[in-house]
């Protein structure tokens, strides 16, 4: 069972780092830093926004407009680490 709980973890911890490539990707997209025009480059930018996008859309529609800024990734973010801190600190020590 522990083994299930750590690849929930290893999981959680992946898309952590999936969501931080699709911000900073995001970033570089909007400031024209990235050719929007390559296709290596469009194939990256349209893998983090499948990836994302369905668990950010529910954020966003909660969410206040904030005008330009956009929090979503940062509450997915606090969303992910409460789950990792609850399934390591409450849930795998009672299957122990």
């Amino acid at each position: 069972m522990i083994a299930v709980f750590s690849t929930i973890d290893m999981v959680l911890g992946l898309y952590t780092w999936i969501i931080i490539g699709s911000a900073i990707f995001s970033w570089l997209y909007a400031f024209n830093v990235v050719n929007s025009n390559n296709r290596f480059v469009g194939m990256i930018g349209e893998f983090l926004y499948k990836a994302t996008e369905p668990a950010l859309r529910p954020i966003r529609r909660i969410m206040p407009d904030l005008g330009g800024l956009d929090i979503s990734p940062i509450v997915l973010l606090i969303v992910i680490y409460f789950l990792r801190i609850f399934i390591a600190t409450s849930i795998a020590p009672i299957f122990l």
